[in-house]
């Protein structure tokens, strides 16, 4: 309900709509562009995925190579990617949080 009983303006939401569409494409390409950094074993394994969640590079120092236990290097592996993934989705819930409380606020948008 708007007060005093009017109608929302339907050009006026149109554009909110628009803009909002806007902000969130934009932040989706800074997210896509961000990279963040997520590590297992002290170090031993570094990941960087983008802020949308590509991986983009994985770094192994030499000292977490075991060739009589790979098990624990494919687990490193796991954890420093799921931790670089944790990472992006807070950058995630940063840049896109705001924008998604805003389309969910707007009268006559059911998101």
């Amino acid at each position: 309900m708007i007060p005093g009983g009017g109608q929302p303006n339907m050009q006026q939401l149109l554009q909110q709509a628009q803009k909002m569409q806007q902000d969130l494409a934009r932040a989706q390409e800074e997210l896509a562009a961000t990279e963040v950094e997520g590590q297992a074993g002290g170090g031993l394994v570094k990941a960087t995925v983008t802020g949308s969640g590509e991986l983009r590079g994985l770094v192994i120092d030499p000292k977490a190579v075991d060739p009589e236990d790979t098990e624990t290097l494919a687990d490193l592996i796991l954890a420093a990617v799921q931790a670089a993934n944790d990472n992006a989705q807070q950058l995630q819930q940063a840049k896109l949080g705001p924008l998604a409380q805003g389309l969910g606020g707007m009268p006559g948008l059911g998101f």
